[in-house]
C-alpha cells in the first residue's frame, strides 16, 4: 500500500490551525461548513456504518489489499475521533468479521457535522496486530510507515526516562441512589515520580490504605445530587524505563496463590509443564517458555467477554485483551512454583505528545535468579519485533495506578475483594455499575 500524506487526528494538528476560521465558505451557492465537534463525529461514523450496513444486507463492507471484509461494528475509539478542520474528520472504528476477527479501521470523512462522508478507509490493525506505523513530518502531518520501517518510538516504546501529565477523569450519571466509589492513586516508587496535583470530587472523600499490595485509594460516597458530576484527578510523573531488578524475596507465597480469576494447578500446571518440556535448568528459561506459549496461543482482541483478567477465560477462548494475557501467564508460572506479580496503569502513547490513552494497561513480573523480570506480553504479541525486549523491560512510558489481585479494601464493596483497580469501582444499591473513565496526557519537559 502506497503511503498516503495525511493531516492526521493528534492535537499537534490543531496548533496549525488553531488561528485559522472554524467554518469553510465552499463557493456561492454551497453551505460553510464549521468544524464538528467530537460527539457529532461518533454520531457522524456510526450512521454512516449504520446506513452502509443496511445496505448490504447486514454487513458493512471493507474492500483492503485485495480482500472484501464483511464486517459489523464493534465500538468506535472515541479518544481518537478528530475533527480535522473544516468538513475533514478522523475516526478509528473497531469492527468484526465473519470469522471473529477484529480490524481496527481509519475513517476519513468529509463533509459537515449533518452529513459526513467517507472518502478513504483503511484497515490499521487485525487483532491488535498493526499493518502500518503513523510518522509525523516537520511540517505537522502525518504519513503511514510499513512496519518493517518502524522505530521502536513508533511502536509504543519510550526508552530512558519520559515525563509526562496524566488526567485522570470519571463521568458520574444516572445515580438514582446512595452510592460509594473507589479510584486508584497513583503513587511513587523506584521507578515512577508522581506529584498529583489536584483532586476533585464532587463532595467528601477518603484516602484509603491496602494493606498487602500497598495501593492508595480515594473513597467516596455519593447520591442522586451527584449524578452527572464528575472526579478529576491529575498527576506529574516522571517514569523510568525497568529492566531486571535485584530483590531479595523474603516472601514467596505470597506470588505464588490462587486468585479468584487467576486460579493456579489443573490444567494451568498440565499447560505449563508441558510448555517447559526439555527447559528445566532454570527459573528464568522456564518463564522465557511460558511467555513464548502466551504469545503463540493467544490472540490480542478486544472482542466479547474480554477484560476480567479471567484466566480460565483466556485458556477456553485464547483471545482478550492486556489482562487475559497477564493472567494466564501468572496462572501457569505460579502453578510450576515461579513467583509472578501483576500491575496496572496506563501506557502513554510514544508517537504523539497529547491526547487521548486507549484505556487501561497492565503488565507482569516473574522472579527468577534472584530478580524480578518485567514482562508485557500482549505488546510483545502485537509488536512482534519487539517480543525480545518486552522479556525483561517495561519502557518508560507508562504509569501504574495499583497492584495485586483480589484487593481487600476497608471500606470495600459488598461483593468483597476488588479483582484489580485501574478504572473505579463503583456500587450502587450493592451492585457494581460501570463507571465512564477517560485518561488523557500531555508530555512536558522536565522540570
Amino acid at each position: 500500500m502506497k503511503n498516503i500524506i495525511r493531516p492526521l487526528f493528534f492535537s499537534t494538528l490543531f496548533y496549525l490551525t488553531a488561528c485559522q476560521s472554524t467554518e469553510k465558505n465552499n463557493g456561492p451557492g454551497q453551505p460553510t461548513l464549521r468544524k464538528a465537534s467530537i460527539a457529532e463525529i461518533e454520531v457522524g461514523i456510526k450512521d454512516y456504518i449504520a446506513r452502509k450496513t443496511q445496505q448490504s444486507n447486514g454487513y458493512f463492507i471493507v474492500n483492503d489489499r485485495g480482500r472484501e471484509f464483511k464486517m459489523r461494528l464493534v465500538r468506535v475509539h472515541t479518544e481518537y475521533l478528530s475533527s480535522l478542520g473544516p468538513g475533514k474528520q478522523f475516526a478509528c472504528v473497531d469492527l468484526v468479521d465473519t470469522t471473529g476477527d477484529v480490524y481496527d479501521v481509519d475513517f476519513f470523512m468529509d463533509g459537515g457535522p449533518e452529513k459526513m462522508e467517507v472518502t478513504e478507509t483503511s484497515v490499521h490493525k487485525l487483532n491488535g496486530k498493526p499493518y502500518y506505523a503513523w510518522k509525523q513530518k516537520a511540517d505537522k502531518t502525518w504519513f503511514r510507515l510499513p512496519m518493517k520501517e518502524a522505530t521502536n518510538g513508533l511502536l509504543g516504546v519510550v526508552e530512558g526516562v519520559d515525563h509526562f501529565e496524566f488526567y485522570y477523569h470519571v463521568n458520574l450519571k444516572d445515580l438514582k441512589s446512595k452510592a460509594k466509589i473507589w479510584v486508584p492513586l497513583a503513587s511513587s516508587d523506584a521507578y515512577q515520580s508522581v506529584e498529583v496535583r489536584s483532586v476533585y470530587f464532587p463532595d467528601r472523600y477518603d484516602t484509603l490504605k491496602e494493606d498487602e499490595f500497598g495501593n492508595t485509594i480515594l473513597f467516596a460516597e455519593l447520591s442522586p445530587k451527584h449524578s452527572s458530576d464528575s472526579i478529576h484527578i491529575s498527576y506529574r510523573v516522571t517514569r523510568k524505563e525497568r529492566g531486571p531488578v535485584a530483590e531479595k524475596l523474603t516472601d514467596a507465597s505470597r506470588h505464588l496463590v490462587s486468585n479468584a480469576t487467576m486460579p493456579i494447578g489443573g490444567r494451568f500446571e498440565e499447560i505449563a509443564r508441558t510448555a517447559i518440556k526439555g527447559k528445566n535448568s532454570s527459573d528464568l528459561m522456564k518463564a522465557r517458555a511460558l511467555y513464548d506459549y502466551v504469545i503463540d496461543n493467544m490472540r490480542y482482541m478486544k472482542y466479547g467477554n474480554f477484560g476480567g483478567g479471567d484466566s480460565n477465560y483466556a485458556c477456553d477462548v485464547k483471545t482478550g485483551n492486556c489482562s487475559e494475557f497477564h493472567s494466564l501467564f501468572i496462572s501457569l508460572a505460579r502453578s510450576i512454583g515461579i513467583p509472578s506479580r501483576f500491575a496496572i496503569g496506563a501506557s502513554i502513547p510514544s508517537d504523539r505528545n497529547d491526547g487521548g490513552i486507549d484505556g487501561y494497561h497492565c503488565w507482569a513480573e516473574f522472579y527468577a535468579d534472584g530478580k524480578w523480570w518485567p514482562v508485557d506480553i500482549s505488546e510483545a504479541n502485537k509488536y512482534t519485533a519487539l517480543a525480545t525486549y518486552y522479556f525483561g523491560h517495561h519502557p518508560a512510558n507508562r504509569i501504574e495506578l495499583t497492584r495485586g489481585r483480589d484487593l481487600k479494601i476497608k471500606p470495600g464493596p459488598k461483593s468483597g475483594p476488588v479483582n484489580f483497580l485501574a478504572y473505579p469501582y463503583l456500587e450502587i444499591d450493592g451492585k457494581e455499575v460501570r463507571a465512564k473513565a477517560t485518561f488523557t496526557f500531555r508530555r512536558v519537559t522536565p522540570a
